[in-house]
């Protein structure tokens, strides 16, 4: 079959692929891990495996160090990260055990027999999903969440709460929207780095990205209205717009360039759209970057016709190249595209903390933030802020985007030793997620949940398409620390997908 443009092959033929170094001008594959977080991830496998039960106490620091000749630093780092994770606990005078939590069962799961394949319910999917990430011991492979590890989260939270002791900078009148001006302004800085000039004044706060999505449907579109959606794109889009009584109109997408525009004036030729609502840098679950020309004939186009552009960007800071690649916004000239984001991929998630740049409709998004929810936290908003102002923003981004760039290049080459013949997987240029094509036979609803059986979530292609043609596609997520356990659990993905295409074949 050819290979379509924006795809990459594997290769299965039992060895590592090697890597040259130059696709996508990524570092080299001989990325090793930090030795703390490669001993972690040996005594969280030990957990994993069964071979330390909750309750257990495990090696003294001292012992640990002498058995597997490590420091003792390192051992007093890997065993902060195992705390961090919950998945440990020290006792004074007494060591460190095994957190007492309840575990997956790992064969038989009560979460999928949730699912009934031959009426598939696409927001029962993604909520039996969510349900399998929160417990203890899946790997989360179908999570849309990144890693909290990855994130300065106790710093934040201690600007956060000594705004407690400081009352004259978070009164209620900051609560009001468009919300906390220093978060503004620190906003407007940020769009400097794609040479954007932004006022602060020209940004509404919100709760997270989802919520300024939501907003500016309403701020432009009308119960009844159909609105433009990519396909495949992230699931809750749609359920957003059909939740607010409009109608979707999907898009053919394509996995290097997005979506395709011949497609998009044929459908406004045929029925008016009120609205196109897009992810055009490191799509979910595509992940790649439309080209400046494009997004700028796109947004041309749009307002040609007045229909307003949706712009969501939250995965704008989690570039793999050298430069960040501008957003569709940046091309806009009449005030039609509203540009959303947030910090949840970047900086807080947990934290809900959003934004939209409205354009000619920022004054009607502000009246609707304040009727839906009058106010906002301010101490969040002010903690991401001080963060911003205080800290380096720009250094903890940078060690973000290397992590997951290497956790990519980890993920693949794992794929492309373990899954069958014939798959093909998508190039992301950012982001976390990658999109695997399997051979047309494989269900993959039926590994979905095989997956779940064995502890592992993955996201099945059919829960980003409100069409049923995705049937051999699935979702994963490389955000999470990369660990023994991850691996293994990507190979373990791989082995039920060749176990189920050999019963295709027999049969």
């Amino acid at each position: 079959m050819r290979q379509p443009a924006g795809w990459q092959n594997t290769n299965r033929v039992g060895r590592r692929l090697e890597y040259n170094g130059r696709h996508q001008g990524l570092d080299s594959p001989r990325l090793t891990m930090k030795l703390y977080v490669s001993f972690a991830a040996r005594i969280r496998a030990m957990i994993d495996e069964g071979v330390l039960r909750p309750g257990d106490k495990i090696f003294s620091v001292r012992q640990a160090s002498q058995k597997y000749g490590v420091s003792i630093s390192t051992v007093l780092r890997a065993y902060l990260l195992l705390e961090q994770e919950g998945i440990i606990s020290s006792h004074p005078q007494s060591g460190y055990y095994v957190t007492p939590r309840k575990r997956l069962q790992q064969r038989g799961s009560p979460l999928a027999k949730d699912i009934n394949l031959s009426e598939v319910d696409a927001s029962k999917l993604v909520l039996t999903t969510l349900k399998s990430i929160r417990e203890f011991g899946t790997v989360p492979l179908g999570s849309p969440f990144p890693d909290p590890q990855l994130f300065p989260l106790k710093k934040i939270h201690q600007y956060e709460k000594a705004l407690t002791d400081d009352e004259g900078e978070w009164g209620i009148l900051s609560d009001l929207p468009p919300g906390n001006e220093m978060l503004r302004q620190q906003i407007a800085r940020r769009y400097l780095v794609y040479g954007m000039d932004v006022s602060p004044d020209d940004i509404v706060i919100t709760h997270g990205a989802t919520e300024a999505i939501t907003l500016c449907l309403q701020a432009v579109t009308k119960a009844g209205d159909i609105i433009a959606l990519e396909a495949p794109g992230y699931y809750a889009l749609a359920h957003t717009v059909e939740r607010l009584g409009m109608k979707v109109a999907e898009l053919r997408t394509d996995p290097e360039t997005g979506i395709d525009l011949d497609a998009l004036r044929a459908t406004t030729d045929n029925v008016r759209i009120a609205a196109v609502v897009l992810t055009t840098t490191f799509q979910n679950p595509l992940g790649f970057v439309m080209p400046d020309e494009k997004k700028q004939t796109l947004v041309e186009f749009l307002a040609e016709q007045q229909i307003p552009l949706i712009e969501d960007d939250v995965y704008s800071e989690l570039y793999f190249s050298e430069t960040a690649p501008k957003p569709a916004k940046a091309f806009d000239r009449s005030g039609l595209v509203l540009h959303c984001s947030s910090f949840s991929k970047s900086l807080a998630p947990g934290y809900r903390v959003g934004w939209t740049t409205a354009g000619r409709y920022r004054q009607e998004v502000e009246r609707l933030m304040f009727l839906n929810s009058l106010s906002l936290p301010s101490a969040p908003q002010i903690a991401i802020a001080k963060f911003m102002q205080r800290d380096s923003f720009e250094q903890h981004l940078k060690q973000l985007r290397h992590t997951l760039r290497s956790q990519y290049i980890l993920i693949r080459n794992v794929i492309e030793e373990s899954f069958p013949p014939g798959t093909q997987l998508s190039v992301p240029k950012g982001g976390y997620v990658i999109w695997v094509q399997l051979p047309p036979q494989l269900d993959s609803l039926k590994l979905y949940r095989a997956a779940i059986d064995n502890g592992i979530t993955v996201a099945p292609g059919t829960i980003f398409s409100r069409k049923k043609d995705l049937t051999h596609y699935i979702r994963l997520n490389f955000s999470h620390l990369w660990t023994l356990a991850i691996e293994q659990a990507v190979r373990n993905v791989g082995i039920l997908a060749c176990e189920m295409l050999a019963g295709t074949e027999q049969n």
